[in-house]
């Protein structure tokens, strides 16, 4: 039974502890990669509303340029 004691002791610090590191290492790869990819979802979506404002207030200006052809002017007058 004494003989296992320095066995034991060296597979526990040459194989157990390796895996157990690269067994979280992996985890962590795994998990930022996952978290790395929902950003950039996120940014599509925020683009695509970006351009839908950005058409909204398009026609916005051209009614008020039909309505009130003066209010390029005024606007930067107050500006």
């Amino acid at each position: 039974m004494v003989e296992l004691i320095p066995l034991v002791a060296i597979i526990s610090i040459f194989v157990i502890l390796p895996g157990m590191v690269m067994y979280f290492a992996d985890r962590k790869r795994r998990w930022q990669s996952e978290h790395a990819a929902k950003p950039a979802a996120g940014n599509a979506e925020l683009v695509s509303l970006a351009e839908k404002m950005e058409r909204r207030i398009d026609a916005l200006e051209q009614i008020l340029d039909v309505e009130s052809p003066g209010w390029r002017k005024k606007y930067r007058e107050h500006a």
